[in-house]
Formats: C-alpha cells, structure tokens, sequence
C-alpha cells in the first residue's frame, strides 16, 4: 500500500475538522486504500480504532443498510458505545437511497468526522449541496500517475530500467490492483476487461437506466479509439449511421455524459486564446486509465501519439489543472492549463523525427506572446528545447516535481 501522499497532503489538513470529506473516481481507482491510509494516520495520531466506524455498502452483509432510515439508526446505535469523536467511514456511498438525508443528519447529531467515497461525478449535485450548503470538500482519487506505477512496480521487479517501466505503464496503465497480480500480461488483461464492464453496467448502464447497451457500447469504443481527437455529436452521429445505428445527437450527447459522470472519460473544451472563449463544439476526450484502452479495445504501441497525452492529460488532472485546447487561428496547443492563476502550455508528441516535426511542434507557439512555460514532451532521449520553449522526456515530465 504506497502512502499517495499527492492526495494526503490536501486531504490532512481537513482530517478531524467538521467538513464532510468526499473522495470520487473512477471504480477501484484506489478511493478505498485512501480511507486505510487515513485510518493509519489517524491511528498514528493517537485516536484508537475502537472510533473508527466502516461500512462498504457494495458488501452484501450491508444489504439492511442501503437506505438513509436504517443506516442513520444503525450508526447511532453504534455511536453510543463511543467515548468521544465518532470517525465515519463509508465507501460506495452511492448504494444507499436518500444518503445525502442521513449523512447532514449524522454531521448534526453526532461528534463526528465523516469519510464517503462514490464512484459518480454527480455524488455532489442537486440535493446534496442542498444539505450539507458547502460543508463538504471533494477530492477525486485517479488510478497511478507513472511516479506512483514505477513505486510500485519497483517492488515486483526491482532491476527495472525506468525506461521498461514506461513501456510496461503504456501497456498495464495505472489501475492499483495491477500490482496483486505482478502485471503479468493476461490476468491484468483479464482484471481491467472485467473492471470496465462494471463500470459500464454499475455506473453507467444501472444508474442511468440506459436501455440501449449496444449503442452505449459503439459510443464509448468510438470515444476510446479517438481518444485526444476532436469530434463533435454529429460525427459520431454520421459514424453510426454508416453502422446503420439511427440515432439523435442529443442521445449521443446524453450517453457520453454518462461515461464523464462515471470517470470513464473526461472532456476537455477547446479555448479560442485570440477571443478568450470556450468554443461550443468538437470537444476531446481523454479515458481515465490507457491500460483499460489497451485491455478493451488494443492498439495502444500502434496509437503511441495519442496513448503518450492521454498520459499526460491524467498528470495535469492529478496536479489540479483546470485543461482546455487552445485553438488561435489554425494552430491547436494540446493543453492550455490553469492553476491559481499560474498558466502552462504543453505541446504532446511520439518522436521529433524529421525537421518538420520540430517545426511544426514549437511552432504552434509562435503567436502566444505571454512569458508563462511553454512545453514540448515526447519520447525522445536528447532535449531539443529551443527559443525558450522547454523540451523534456515524458518521463522526466511525468516524474518532475513541480513544472516552471
């Protein structure tokens, strides 16, 4: 269990306070190790596990406990026998009907600090922001950056060069569990295959009451094969209509915000830097973990350029970048990135092969004038920075502590 001190460092200063504290993501991205290493360093600080309340609500032996009524009695219950603070922990929280209801009630009621993890983008919308009137704080857990991945994969094959571990992180990606089973080829294959049909059937297909599985199942190999590639509604619409599949762009629409509020994929909107406004249409889409792309759907190594920024679009978001795609003209910058009012331009590429290449990737910042950081990232071993635009090796950018 590596300690993912990226999310404890913003989680501990809220540890013991009265805030509500949220951890979404996307299924088995690591939400329940983080309630442990909360635990231990509650443990650490003195407070006995006789305090610590736990409930998984996707264990059957909790099947009693899934509405906000028997699940607010039964924590009571268990309170009573507690001298002091009372430390909540409630993992898959989504399970339980109306638990918004119970969790305002018990943070009244009760000496308490509560943990709640969900697998759904919209935990926190409508009613619950009505309850708790912003006494919560929202942290998303993701699967392993690459520094995470190589921690661990130290440990199953400890001579590795980093550049095998890179290799075998384009591959596996980062979901935890990977590391149990010693990232051999076909039970990985196997566990991330089985994990993306859970999250299609739990968190997309069952809580969206979605009737239509095959379309929902063309949609989202169409947005895995076009991963970090513009499109818009109407082409996909056009895409499944040469499948002989007729359908409105409004479902479309409907069945990729379903993927998004499952932390299956993430949208990223294009940004007109000359006008400074979000553009409407012909969004990217980026998956959460590239080892599920490779499992479901393969062609990672044959799809390396699109493989190599979706990597680094999951780093910007683990780092708390707000992302878009900058568009000024006809030139396209992958990710414009904004961060307590910090700004940073990357530029993401296989291989610096040919002249042109290298034109055309430093180029797209000719016309940005600002002096914030501007990078190219690819594969390649000798830096080829220039004009004050800074080249690195993914895995130096990947692996560098802060960016400047």
């Amino acid at each position: 269990m590596i300690k993912r001190e990226t999310y404890m460092s913003r989680i501990r200063p809220f540890i013991g306070n009265d805030l509500v504290k949220v951890m979404t993501g996307i299924r088995r991205s690591g939400k329940s190790v983080m309630l442990e290493l909360i635990k231990e360093e509650l443990t650490e600080s003195g407070v006995p596990a006789g305090q610590f309340i736990s409930i998984n609500f996707e264990d059957m032996r909790n099947t009693r406990l899934l509405t906000a009524d028997a699940l607010h009695k039964e924590i009571m219950k268990r309170a009573e026998k507690i001298e002091g603070k009372a430390y909540l922990f409630f993992d898959e929280i989504q399970e339980v009907a109306d638990w918004e209801k119970c969790i305002n009630s018990l943070r009244i009621s009760l000496d308490c600090d509560i943990y709640i993890t969900g697998s759904n983008a919209k935990l926190l919308s409508g009613e619950l922001a009505t309850y708790l009137g912003g006494r919560y704080v929202e942290f998303v857990i993701y699967p392993f950056s690459f520094s995470e991945f190589l921690e661990l994969y130290h440990t199953v094959d400890p001579d590795a060069a980093v550049q095998q571990c890179f290799q075998k992180y384009l591959v596996s990606g980062g979901m935890p569990y990977l590391a149990n089973l010693r990232y051999a080829e076909e039970p990985s294959r196997q566990y991330l295959t089985d994990l993306f049909s859970s999250v299609q059937l739990k968190d997309i297909v069952r809580r969206n009451k979605v009737r239509d599985v095959d379309l929902l199942e063309r949609i989202i190999a169409y947005a895995m094969a076009n991963i970090g590639t513009t499109f818009s509604a109407a082409s996909l619409v056009k895409f499944l209509k040469s499948e002989r599949r007729t359908v409105a762009a409004e479902t479309v629409l409907n069945y990729i915000r379903y993927c998004c509020d499952a932390y299956l994929l993430f949208q990223v909107k294009r940004e007109d830097l000359q006008g400074r406004q979000i553009l409407a249409s012909n969004e990217k889409y980026y998956i959460a973990d590239h080892g599920i792309r490779e499992a479901v759907f393969g062609g990672n190594m044959r799809d390396i350029n699109l493989i190599l920024e979706n990597i680094v679009h999951m780093e910007l978001l683990r780092r708390g970048y707000r992302i878009t795609v900058g568009r000024f003209g006809n030139r396209e910058i992958d990710f414009v990135c904004h961060r307590h009012g910090e700004k940073l331009y990357v530029q993401v590429a296989y291989l610096l092969a040919t002249e042109d290449t290298v034109r055309r990737e430093f180029g797209v910042y000719d016309l940005i004038r600002d002096n914030y950081p501007k990078y190219v990232v690819t594969m390649d071993e000798l830096d080829m920075s220039r004009n004050g635009i800074k080249h690195r090796n993914i895995r130096d950018f990947l692996t560098a502590g802060e960016w400047n």
